[in-house]
């Protein structure tokens, strides 16, 4: 591990350490700590901010050909790295390594797809109602761009924000979650090592969100903030941008509902629910959160749902066998367990769990069995708040107008899942349920190629496919008369 582990920041072209406060990066599994990052200062922010205000210019100049070349470079050297950048996922956020492989194909995916959709751009080309003259709308880059990581994904959405952010023609500051910045690090030493970009174009420096993501956000050379986070903070965001009338694009928090048809392949469903509720041990925002299931099928999914679940493996996640390791924190555990234990008070039938894992390996970490929960009701604390873990709460319905109403009442709006063989009932969904993202007979991941954006307060903006690659532009319109003109 001591080979793939980089603490240095990456500013202006150079790796250096941070002038801040030294700060202890730990294993969820073991609480070891694994590596020691000096957090970045605001002088140092200031310096990577500069060089990327100087280096956006002459890059946007690059033909976009050549800069999708070199993105596709960059990929190629991300995968060379793979199997490093999945052992510090392992090591800072506790993901079993089979998902962290899954995660490493995605950091170097975002450039590779990023790469093909410069070579599809094209600008707009009109007339005015004015004869001889023509308009021209084309994009052109914010300049610099702030990103804003959180700490489920650390390395693909490292990715997912600095390769469409270059590919526009921008510069970009990166500001990693203190709990585990290492991912970001070692993409941002990958980057830098490669030698294909210009000093500044691609900057990181860690810190706590108060002070060095604050300063990122306010500060007048950031001409756009691209952040994926909670809702909380993203508000925050939203709010400091609004001062400068600065464009942000916020990709928040969710609550999704899971809807579970009579008609639906019990046992399809089964299997996609367990995958969504448990994928990186439920810390993930369009994670299937609150499960609504008819009462002509909830007793028979309640027991097939239970008998999968139980069959998850929970240990060691550098094991190839491993399926669950442990929450990222502290703080998450017991966030998690304390929504567990009052939902219990407001009257959920525990049906599976609620117990730590009593082997001598789970001592020392953050260990939680994967919890279900039976006859939830819409104000229980694990229906109201975003759980964020393995808890599966199960509710049961009537009529599609009942789930539909109680799945959009909620504050946040990111995904929605329906299982169903009704292609009625698909094509209801989409019309019905208010959400950013709906999935039929299957659950995540979202494709790069689609749209990830949440109504309400799961977002603004959005990130993949062109409509994502389009926050990174801004739009100028250039209207010309022509010299020469026949009379």
């Amino acid at each position: 591990m001591s080979n793939a582990i980089t603490t240095d920041l990456l500013i202006a072209g150079e790796l250096s350490t941070g002038r801040g406060a030294p700060r202890d990066v730990r294993n969820p599994a073991t609480e070891e700590v694994v590596a020691v990052v000096h957090d970045g200062s605001v002088d140092d922010l200031e310096r990577a901010l500069a060089a990327a205000d100087r280096a956006w210019g002459p890059w946007a100049a690059t033909p976009p050909g050549e800069r999708a070349t070199i993105l596709r470079r960059i990929a190629d050297l991300l995968d060379e790295h793979a199997e490093e950048l999945a052992q510090l996922l392992v090591a800072e956020v506790g993901k079993p390594i089979s998902e962290a492989r899954g995660e490493t194909g995605a950091t170097s995916g975002y450039f590779r797809y990023t790469a093909s959709l410069l070579e599809t751009l094209t600008d707009e080309m009109g007339y005015t109602p004015n004869r001889g003259e023509s308009l021209w709308v084309r994009r052109r880059p914010h300049g610099v761009v702030g990103a804003i990581i959180p700490w489920n994904y650390p390395s693909a959405l490292t990715s997912r924000k600095v390769a469409p952010a270059i590919a526009a023609g921008n510069a970009i500051v990166v500001k990693p979650d203190e709990k585990t910045p290492l991912s970001a690090l070692a993409v941002a030493r990958i980057i830098h090592d490669s030698g294909l970009l210009p000093p500044g174009l691609v900057n990181v420096v860690t810190g706590p969100g108060e002070v060095i993501g604050s300063a990122l956000v306010t500060s007048r050379a950031t001409q756009m903030i691209s952040m994926t986070g909670s809702t909380f903070a993203g508000k925050a965001i939203l709010a400091a941008a609004a001062s400068q009338v600065k464009p942000v694009s916020l990709e928040l928090g969710g609550n999704a509902p899971l809807i579970v048809m009579p008609d639906a392949d019990l046992d399809h469903a089964v299997a996609e629910t367990v995958a969504s509720r448990h994928a990186n041990n439920g810390q993930v925002c369009i994670c299937a959160e609150r499960i609504f299931v008819h009462r002509d099928v909830y007793d028979d999914f309640v027991e097939r749902y239970v008998a999968a679940v139980g069959e998850l493996v929970v240990g060691d996640p550098l094991s190839e066998s491993t399926q669950l390791g442990p929450k990222v924190s502290r703080a998450e555990l017991e966030k998690t367990q304390a929504l567990v234990a009052e939902s219990t008070a407001q009257g959920a039938r525990v049906v599976l769990g609620a117990d730590l894992p009593d082997a001598e390996a789970f001592r020392a970490g953050y260990w939680m069995n994967p919890v279900v929960l039976a006859d939830v009701t819409d104000e229980m604390a694990v229906f109201t708040h975003e759980v964020f873990g393995p808890v599966s709460p199960i509710s049961v319905f009537d009529t599609w107008d009942e789930v539909v109403a109680r799945a959009n009442d909620t504050n946040y709006g990111l995904s929605a899942y329906v299982f169903t063989s009704s292609l009625d009932t698909a094509f209801r969904a989409s019309d019905d349920l208010s959400f950013g993202e709906v999935y039929v007979n299957r659950t995540g991941p979202e494709e790069m190629n689609g749209f990830h954006t949440g109504f309400r307060e799961s977002g603004l903006g959005g990130d993949d496919g062109p409509h994502g690659f389009d926050q990174f532009f801004r739009r100028q319109t250039t209207y010309v008369r022509h010299t020469s003109q026949r009379s």
